[in-house]
């Protein structure tokens, strides 16, 4: 595994983790807060102490993480199980220009300027409203080991920011790499909810923005363009293997 290959991808979760300030918001704010009977975005009345905030935003992240890992091995895994099928290496060829696409496409979303990802997340509702329920039996919130299985149950929610990162996962065409891709997503978009958690509402208002989201999204599309630069042999590689996804070859 190339670890400079990663880097991009936590970049990507870093940047676009202003759009979780929309999707995670809500519940990882809460955390600043002491749950009562319920849902802890639902009713709260007193402050949590700064280490028990902390303790309870990491569980709940540490699942969310986790969940994405999982995804990222399963979507390796297809990739490479159709190769060794098709013996197509042109499969991962087009997957690695998709993915870069799917950076500007993110790019645009993350700045409201085109919202065609949000079509994507309309077919995970499917899934999601079978998983929803589940999150009613860990109410109240009130263990770190609830939070940890809320945060697992969360990362399945439907999210195009999501499956535009899973692509470089497919891509890598290994269950390992997969996970690995998707770990590196995940921390990438952990500073921002861990700040959220801590802070509450202020950041979260601050992180939407529009601003904000623009500038955010304007580096993500141009991650995306040097991308499809490079794979068009525009660009020369070398000091872009930091900025850009990599060649299917350097993630496994």
């Amino acid at each position: 595994m190339n670890v400079v290959a990663l880097i991009p991808v936590a970049m990507v979760g870093l940047l676009g983790s202003v759009h979780c300030a929309g999707m995670c918001g809500g519940i990882v704010s809460a955390f600043s807060v002491v749950p009562q009977r319920a849902f802890p975005v639902a009713v709260v009345t007193l402050r949590s102490a700064p280490a028990e905030t902390l303790l309870r935003v990491l569980a709940y992240n540490s699942g969310r993480i986790a969940s994405y890992a999982v995804a990222g091995a399963l979507a390796g895994g297809l990739a490479g199980g159709a190769r060794a099928l098709t013996g197509l290496a042109a499969i991962q060829s087009a997957g690695y220009w998709l993915a870069n696409l799917m950076l500007v496409v993110l790019g645009l979303y993350l700045m409201d300027a085109w919202r065609g990802l949000a079509r994507l997340e309309q077919f995970g509702q499917h899934a999601w409203r079978r998983i929803e329920p589940v999150t009613r039996f860990l109410l109240p919130l009130d263990a770190p080991w609830k939070l940890l299985a809320m945060g697992a149950l969360w990362g399945w929610l439907p999210c195009g920011m999501v499956y535009s990162v899973l692509l470089t996962a497919l891509m890598t065409g290994s269950p390992l790499s997969g996970a690995a891709v998707m770990l590196a997503f995940g921390l990438g978009t952990l500073p921002m909810l861990l700040s959220m958690g801590m802070l509450g509402a202020p950041l979260r208002r601050f992180i939407q923005r529009r601003a904000v989201r623009v500038a955010c999204g304007l580096l993500v599309l141009g991650f995306g363009a040097l991308g499809l630069a490079r794979a068009a042999g525009g660009i020369s590689h070398g000091w872009l293997d930091a900025l850009c996804l990599a060649a299917p070859g350097a993630l496994r």
